[in-house]
Parts: C-alpha cells; structure tokens; sequence
C-alpha cells in the first residue's frame, strides 16, 4: 500500500486570477491589524473545521483544513500582503522544520523541556504543537490574522493536548501544565505584547552580555521569510524575544522564493551583516516538489 502523503499547499506566488510577472519591488502595504492576544475560548464555530492526522515519520499531529473563502472571502489559492498571510494553508516548511527538531530532539541536540517556546507566523502551529508535546513550559503562538488562529491554530492545538483529545484518535499527548497563549498582530508592534520580550535597549547590552535571561529559550518559524520588506522586522523581532545566554531559532523556508525576493539566503545575508547571531544549516530538502528547502539553527555568537 502506498504510504499516505500530507497534505500541504506549495508556496503559490500568485493568485488564480493573476496576471503572472511580479518584479521585485513590492507595493506599499495597507495599515496592519490590531496587535492583539486571542483567548482558547475565542474559536469561531461558525466557521467548518475538519481535522485529519498529519503522518511525520513516526510521529502523528492532529491537523485542521478551513475554506479560505469561508473565513476570508478569498479563494483558497490567494495570498494578499497585508492582509492575509496564507496562515490557513499547510505549508511544506511546517512539515520539514518538525522533522528538523525531531531529529535533533532524538540526536540530544535539542529539548523542550522546561524551555519558553515562541513560534512565529504559525499558521497551523504544527512545530509549537510538537514542542508542547516535547514538554515544553509555555509555547506562545503568533500568526498575523487573529482569524487563523481562532479557526485553524487554537482548534488544531485542541486536537493535539489531552483535555480536549478526541477519544477515537490516538496521539502523543501534550504534557499538563503547560502555558499556552495566542498572539495576532504584524512582527513590527507584537513585542510589545508578548510576555517573555525585553526592551533590547534598555536591558540588553551586546557587547557586555548582560541580560535579565527572560525572553524566549526557543523561536521557532516556517515560511516566513518570503517577503524582502519583512525580514528586517522579523530579525529585530528575534532579537528582542531571544533569550541571549543560551537561546536558539529554528528557521524552515525556501532557499529562494523567486519573484518575489525573499528566501533563508536572503534573510541570512542580514544575520552575517548585523554580526550578533551565528548560523548553521540543520537540513536540506531537494526532494523535487519545489525549489530547495532549508532548515536552519541560529543562536548569538
């Protein structure tokens, strides 16, 4: 029997009534939503959920499928900058940086246990919902549209902890106690509402090393580094929520998203210029269903 495959969208750069062409300049984008934090309780049921298992190797996660249409009014192929960010596809990025960090948990490479957790851009939440399974302390979601995670991220991370387990599906369970919040909002302003953030001015010193150590142990994030004009906010971002003594970042993207710009070379090219964070390629995926795939670990120097 031929193995089932997950089901995930490719990164599609254009909507299905595009035209085609899109240089590399990007137009101006529309003013962001509201940074806000979205509570378990905020599902929105009228929107159809279902959910199917998602086969990782020889792990299982509980994933949901909602209609983009249903929840946007877009069709389901459409991206719109600034509006909506595509977090209610799975994107292959997802599936590849989980297969990353479990190899690297099974290597002694990697734990979650104890550790503060941040994934940013979630979308489904698949790494988070693997690192809570791994026994992590507090995993905080952060998608841009607070619609995808009262429709796809909080039901999906529902699937995937006990209380809310249901009892026909068989998964690993999320250990009890762990803290888990969910934030919306653009990678410019949402500092200023996750809890395990500093003010890097004020209390952290790069050339001392002197920090209060209370940010986040573990970024993680898959697809989110497509669009040029983004990247500078979401490394600045990074550097405010990492914890400096020992924290790292686990990046999954495309090498190279053409047309668009975007890609792990070049946001790594702002890594090597600011000079403060180290990074070195974990995987490599070139299994012929896009461009090359990459995941990578970067922590301070």
């Amino acid at each position: 029997m031929e193995s089932e495959k997950p089901s995930f969208e490719p990164f599609r750069l254009f909507s299905s009534s595009g035209s085609g062409f899109l240089e590399q300049s990007e137009p101006p984008l529309p003013p962001p939503p509201p940074c806000v934090e979205v509570l378990p309780s905020e599902i929105l049921p009228s929107v159809k959920y279902a959910v199917e298992p998602v086969q990782l190797g020889g792990l299982t996660l509980l994933k949901g499928r909602v209609s983009t249409q249903e929840v946007f009014t877009l069709s389901n192929s459409d991206l719109v900058p600034g509006k909506y960010e595509g977090g209610l596809k799975l994107w292959e990025g997802s599936l590849d940086l989980v297969k990353a960090l479990s190899s690297e948990v099974q290597n002694g490479h990697l734990s979650f246990t104890g550790k503060r957790v941040l994934e940013l851009g979630c979308g489904h939440g698949l790494p988070g919902i693997f690192a809570c399974l791994k026994g992590a302390a507090a995993i905080h979601f952060q998608d841009f549209n607070a619609e995808v995670l009262q429709c796809l991220t909080i039901p999906n991370v529902n699937s995937n902890v006990p209380s809310f387990q249901p009892p026909a599906l068989q998964v690993t369970k999320c250990d009890a106690g762990t803290e888990i919040r969910f934030f919306a909002g653009n990678w410019r302003e949402i500092h200023k509402l996750l809890p395990y953030v500093q003010n890097i001015e004020k209390d952290f010193n790069v050339s001392t090393g002197k920090s209060l150590d209370a940010q986040y142990d573990i970024i993680l994030m898959a697809e989110t580094v497509y669009s040029i004009s983004a990247l500078p906010h979401l490394y600045e971002l990074i550097k405010k929520c990492i914890t400096p003594s020992h924290g790292v970042v686990y990046m999954a993207a495309k090498k190279h998203y053409f047309g668009v710009g975007g890609g792990t070379r070049r946001f790594l090219s702002i890594v090597e210029k600011d000079g403060v964070l180290a990074s070195s390629m974990v995987a490599e995926v070139a299994d012929g269903s896009s461009n090359v795939r990459e995941v990578w670990k970067l922590s301070f120097k």
